[in-house]
């Protein structure tokens, strides 16, 4: 499919590169084109009429740029927005989540996905890092929507198995344009000390990075240093879990001799600012990450606790928290936190062609609306999307040259409607209201 969106601002992401005004011709599932207005090649321009476009676009001065990747989710948790609220963690999870877990089926996680997969597109995300119980029913529903989707698996003592996770790395990682896998657990917490160790020897043997949930509460250090002496990230490094890189999710409470495991480990932070104040879990220290040369990426967490699966909210939020814990309002610039909540997401997940907008790379376009009154006047396009952006700002979402969401109507396959009515029937059976 020919794609011409024309009359744009562009911002590619590309680093020391500004907006400028131009066009992006997209073929297939990825860009074919891409220049400034005033650079368009004569030999371009003759050729251009000569295209059979299946879409013109006219952008009318609207902003393309990389899509946003949300770099931590638990997709099919939409099942407990709201019924799970004002609890703290250990409590949330024991009283809360893990009981309703419990009862769901394949089924269950597929419609529950497909209705986060909606508040994705509507929120300009093109890609997810989901981790969550049922991953097949996840990758199903991802690929009936068009929706980008980085599968980790989330080993731990009460579900999945180490023989089940090999399994799901390799069907995955070859299997659909859409879907890939990374190695990965719950948390040192969730898990026996003989499951990390076998994981450990999985990561070795594919030389793959692996993630995990890891120091997200003061009380969750504390109790591996009572079981272990040391913290999380100490632990885990002796495990030798990060000696091909990988991820940490949430990274609260972190040393400097932690973040020193980081950075010599190149172990990406994915920061979740929304979910740790609601669950109290406190600030993460984003600014001492950045300074340190950490690469930090951004997550929504699940719907259970955000409630919303929002990139706007959580851009915000970590600018905003960054300045508030270290008392600085410079300590955390925003086109810094641009690129957590894009280029970074993409490095995290190893989704190295979906990372900026440039020729060959995957065609992973969002559009925002510059005339709506929160993004006027513009004096910094990039920074009123951090301070003053809303998912209201999006127009257009595209996926692997798929426009999967404009004007606010959706182009995935099925009505809204009719998944609001299965999942809603989903939480009744849960909740016992049948």
């Amino acid at each position: 499919m020919n794609i011409r969106l024309y009359n744009a601002r562009i911002l590619t992401m590309e680093k020391n590169r500004p907006i400028f005004e131009g066009e992006i011709w997209v073929k297939n599932e990825k860009i074919a084109y891409i220049a400034d207005t005033a650079e368009l090649s004569s030999e371009w321009t003759k050729e251009m009429p000569r295209i059979t476009w299946d879409f013109e676009i006219d952008c009318k001065g609207n902003l393309l740029m990389p899509g946003f990747k949300d770099a931590h989710t638990h997709s099919a948790m939409t099942f407990l927005r709201s019924l799970a609220d004002d609890m703290p963690l250990q409590q949330w999870l024991e009283e809360k989540v893990f009981p309703a877990e419990e009862k769901l089926t394949y089924d269950d996680v597929y419609q529950l996905t497909k209705l986060a997969i909606l508040e994705y597109l509507s929120s300009g995300i093109t890609a997810i890092f989901d981790m969550y119980k049922i991953p097949d029913a996840t990758a199903e529903a991802c690929m009936d929507m068009g929706m980008r989707c980085v599968l980790v698996s989330g080993l731990n003592k009460n579900t999945s198995s180490l023989e089940q996770t090999e399994q799901e790395f390799l069907k995955w990682n070859k299997k659909h344009p859409l879907i890939s896998y990374q190695l990965g657990f719950h948390a040192e917490y969730t898990c026996t000390e003989e499951q990390i160790y076998r994981l450990s020897q999985l990561a070795h043997r594919y030389k793959a990075p692996v993630y995990m949930h890891l120091a997200e509460t003061a009380k969750e250090v504390e109790e591996c240093k009572m079981r272990h002496g040391v913290t999380p990230a100490v632990y885990l490094d002796n495990m030798g879990i990060f000696d091909f890189g990988g991820g940490a999710f949430h990274c609260v409470h972190m040393t400097q001799y932690d973040m020193d495991v980081f950075t010599r480990n190149r172990v990406h932070v994915i920061t979740n600012p929304a979910s740790n104040m609601k669950l109290a879990s406190g600030i993460a220290p984003v600014a001492a990450f950045d300074k340190q040369k950490i690469s930090v990426a951004i997550g929504t967490d699940g719907a259970a606790s955000n409630n919303s699966l929002d990139m706007f909210k959580e851009m915000y939020l970590t600018a905003t928290l960054s300045k508030i814990r270290e008392k600085d309002a410079a300590s955390l610039d925003a086109m810094r936190v641009l690129r957590m909540a894009t280029v970074h997401g993409a490095k995290a997940m190893r989704l190295n062609k979906a990372d900026v907008l440039a020729k060959g790379k995957l065609a992973d376009i969002i559009m925002i609306d510059l005339h709506k009154p929160n993004m006027q006047p513009l004096h910094n396009i990039e920074k009123s999307l951090v301070y003053s952006g809303s998912k209201d700002n999006v127009l257009m979402t595209m996926i692997g040259g798929k426009i999967l969401y404009r004007n606010g109507e959706y182009n995935v396959g099925e009505s809204i409607e009719s998944t609001y009515a299965k999942c809603e029937a989903i939480v009744k059976r849960i909740m016992g209201e049948e």
